[in-house]
């Protein structure tokens, strides 16, 4: 048996950035990425966001990789949003992904953070918001991502 205590903190945002994730549905959207996560054997602490990107905090059981599980719920998650009818504008989610390891004693702290999405994002762009994060965690942004 393995044993791993990694938290996941993941970011992932629309193509093109288009503010497509409505916030009537977004909760729809929520309950079906954490049945993706748990039909993987994952636990989902928090999920929440913004029209344009969404976070993330979860485990991921260690028979995945996590380039294999970002995939999986993007793949999943983007089939049923066009499928469901309920966001119009949503073309797909971005190529890359964000996602920043932490010790599971800052678990409380990322949740809380993701969390309150929509009070932050009222000071900051999500550019900013990234670019802060890195900045954060010693890290160069790709604009690319951006």
């Amino acid at each position: 048996m393995s044993y791993t205590q990694i938290l996941y903190h993941i970011v992932l945002r629309t193509k093109n950035s288009i503010p497509a994730i409505t916030p009537v549905h977004s909760r729809q959207l929520y309950t079906y990425i954490w049945g993706i996560i748990r039909n993987k054997k994952g636990r989902l602490y928090r999920i929440n966001g913004m029209e344009d990107h969404i976070h993330l905090v979860s485990d991921l059981h260690p028979t995945l990789s996590l380039a294999d599980y970002v995939k999986d719920i993007k793949v999943a998650s983007s089939l049923w949003m066009k499928r469901s009818g309920l966001f119009s504008f949503f073309e797909g989610w971005a190529e890359g992904y964000c996602a920043l390891t932490y010790a599971y004693n800052q678990k409380d702290i990322v949740i809380e953070y993701v969390k309150n999405q929509q009070e932050h994002h009222k000071r900051e762009t999500f550019q900013e918001e990234i670019i802060r994060i890195f900045a954060e965690m010693g890290m160069e942004v790709d604009g690319r991502f951006l």
